[in-house]
């Protein structure tokens, strides 16, 4: 019987681990390259998922909110043509840890929120 509520205890208690350890959002850096291979700085970028769009320069960072769908980026430059990038979104290791350690629950939530995952922190 002790097994059982020590079990029980410590499943609640890990449920919902990548909230705790991740926040919703996360940096990401966006470079842009000409066909040439040479760094372009200061184009538009619009970065897209399911939870909004965020603008930055090519060259900056910016904090992305995280999601279990990918990232579509959009870099805009006048001298140029546009440039179009997908940033795939991975579970991250507190997802791993709700699965593995028994908190479903803790899984949903992080799914739900986007915490569980994480995208690529330099595109």
């Amino acid at each position: 019987m002790l097994t059982r509520i020590s079990f029980t205890l410590a499943s609640i208690a890990l449920t919902g681990r990548a909230s705790i350890v991740n926040d919703s959002t996360h940096p990401v850096k966006v470079d842009a390259k000409l066909q040439s291979g040479e760094l372009l700085a200061g184009a538009e970028c619009k970065l897209s998922n399911d939870h909004g769009t965020v603008t930055v320069k090519s060259g900056d960072t910016s904090q992305v909110r995280r999601s279990g769908h990918d990232l579509d980026i959009v870099c805009r430059d006048p001298n140029n043509s546009d440039a179009t990038a997908r940033a795939i979104s991975r579970a991250n290791g507190g997802m791993w840890g709700n699965i593995l350690l028994g908190g479903g629950i803790g899984a949903i939530i992080d799914h739900n929120k986007g915490t569980a995952y994480t995208y690529p922190k330099w595109v």
